[in-house]
C-alpha cells in the first residue's frame, strides 16, 4: 500500500509540555524514584537537543525516545530543535544556547580549532559514513579517481570534506575538479548540470529512486546510477555524533548525571527504532517531516544501517575510526587550499565515559544494543511516490 502523507516541518519540536525558550539545564535535585535526572519535586528537568537538519528519519531515535516516554522515564523533558541550515549545531552548543547537539565530527573539529570551543563527542551514533557521490551509469565516472575534469556536486557547509579527503587519498589535486554548489536535492543532477552529485544513503539517493525517468515514464532504478561510497574510500569521516559542553562536564556533576540519563533514553530510542522501523517512520512524520511515509521508511532503514551493527555497543566511539577521521581531515584540501583542521585535536575531544555508563545501566533490560539481531528491511517505491 502506498502512503503519501505530507507534513510541514516546524521550527522546533517541544516534547511533553516544555515551556517555550527553556534551553538551560535546571539543577538536578536527586533521586526521583527511577534513577533519572529529575528533581525531588517530581518535575521533569528541561534540557535541549539541537539537530543539524529538519525532522526526518536521520533523527528517528531521538523522536522515538520522546514519543515512547524514554526521556520522561529518565526525569527529562527534552526540546528537540531543528535547524534546516539556519542554525549551526556546534555553534549553538558552544554559545550555551542548547545542552547537546548532533553534528558531524569534522565540522565540529573545524569549529573547535577555529574558535577554541571545548566540545566533547559523548556518543558516536553513526558508526560509518553515509555519504555518496552519484553519477549516471552510462558516464565515465566509476570512482574518485575519475573526478578529474568533472563537475562534482557538493552542498558545502562542511559536507565537502569527504570529497577532498578521498581525492587526496587518490593523489588528485582539488583544483582539477569543478566543484558545483548543490542544493539539498538532486535537481541539478537530474537536469544535467552536475556530473556526480553528493547524496546521503538515507535521503538524496532515495530522491533519485523516487524520480521518474522522462524517457520511460517509470521510476529510475539503481541500475541507472553509479554509486561511489565514501565509506569504501580513504575519505570516510565519522558523522552524526552527540556533542556536549566540555567545560560543563568538567565542572558540573549535575550535567554529568543528566548526560548519562539522556544517553540511556537515546540508546533506548534508537534500539526501538531498529526494531520498529515502520512505527519510527510514523513518529518522524508526526514530528513534522515533510516527506511521505515511504521516503521516511527508507530513511529510517538506511539510518539504521549506519548505526547497526555496533559490536562494542550503541554509539561507542571506536578509537581507530576517530583516528582515521582526524587523518582524513588533516589530508583534505579544498580548491582554495584550506583544510578543516591543521593539527590533531585534543584527546579530550571525545570520551566513551558517558555512553559506557549509560549502556552499563541498561544491561538488565531486554535491549539489543549491539545490533546483533538487527537486519534491514526491504523498502521500494511505486511510480506515484514522487519526492
Amino acid at each position: 500500500m502506498k502512503h503519501s502523507t505530507k507534513r510541514h516541518p516546524t521550527r522546533s519540536v517541544a516534547l511533553s509540555t516544555l515551556a517555550a525558550g527553556a534551553l538551560a539545564l535546571t539543577a538536578c535535585g536527586g533521586d526521583n524514584g527511577d534513577d533519572g535526572a529529575g528533581g525531588d519535586d517530581g518535575e521533569l528537568q528541561q534540557i535541549s537537543l539541537q539537530l543539524q537538519w529538519l525532522p526526518q528519519g536521520q533523527f528517528a531515535g531521538y523522536f522515538a525516545a520522546a514519543e515512547q516516554g524514554f526521556f520522561e522515564e529518565e526525569g527529562l523533558e527534552v526540546e528537540i530543535i531543528e535547524s534546516g541550515g539556519d542554525i549551526v549545531p556546534q555553534d549553538a552548543l558552544a554559545n550555551g544556547e542548547v545542552d547537546y547537539a548532533i553534528a558531524w565530527v569534522p565540522k565540529v573539529l573545524e569549529t573547535m580549532e577555529a574558535t577554541g570551543a571545548e566540545l566533547v563527542n559523548i556518543a558516536q551514533v553513526f558508526q560509518r559514513s553515509g555519504t555518496l557521490q552519484v553519477a549516471w551509469a552510462d558516464d565515465d565516472i566509476e570512482g574518485v579517481d575519475d573526478f578529474e575534469g568533472q563537475r562534482i556536486g557538493s552542498w558545502g557547509f562542511g559536507n565537502e570534506w569527504e570529497i577532498f579527503a578521498a581525492m587526496a587519498e587518490y593523489g588528485l589535486d582539488s583544483s582539477t575538479v569543478d566543484i558545483i554548489t548543490q542544493d539539498f536535492n538532486m535537481n541539478a543532477f537530474l537536469e544535467g548540470d552536475i556530473d556526480a552529485a553528493q547524496a546521503m544513503t538515507y535521503n538524496e539517493y532515495a530522491q533519485l529512486l523516487q524520480a521518474e525517468n522522462p524517457d520511460t515514464g517509470e521510476l529510475y532504478t539503481e541500475d541507472d546510477f553509479t554509486v561511489i561510497e565514501y565509506e569504501e574510500t580513504g575519505g570516510a569521516m565519522l558523522q552524526d555524533a552527540i556533542w556536549a559542553d566540555g567545560e560543563r562536564l568538567a565542572e558540573d556533576a549535575d550535567y554529568e548525571e543528566t548526560t548519562v540519563a539522556f544517553l540511556r533514553a537515546v540508546a533506548r530510542g534508537w534500539a526501538w527504532a531498529a526494531e520498529n522501523p515502520e512505527e519510527a517512520a510514523e513518529t518522524v512524520l508526526d514530528a513534522g517531516s515533510g516527506w511521505d511515509f515511504d521516503h521516511e521508511l527508507w530513511m529510517v532503514n538506511e539510518t539504521n544501517r549506519l548505526i547497526w551493527p555496533a559490536p562494542d555497543g550503541f554509539a561507542m566511539i571506536d578509537e581507530a575510526a576517530w583516528g582515521d577521521t582526524v587523518a582524513a581531515a588533516l589530508e583534505a584540501v579544498n580548491e582554495q587550499g584550506d583544510s578543516p583542521i591543521t593539527e590533531e585535536p585534543s584527546d579530550e575531544a571525545w570520551s566513551n565515559e558517558y555512553i559506557e555508563a549509560a549502556l552499563a545501566d541498561l544491561e538488565d533490560e531486554d535491549l539489543d544494543l549491539t545490533g546483533e539481531s538487527w537486519a534491514p528491511i526491504e523498502v521500494s517505491f511505486e511510480s506515484d511516490g514522487g519526492s
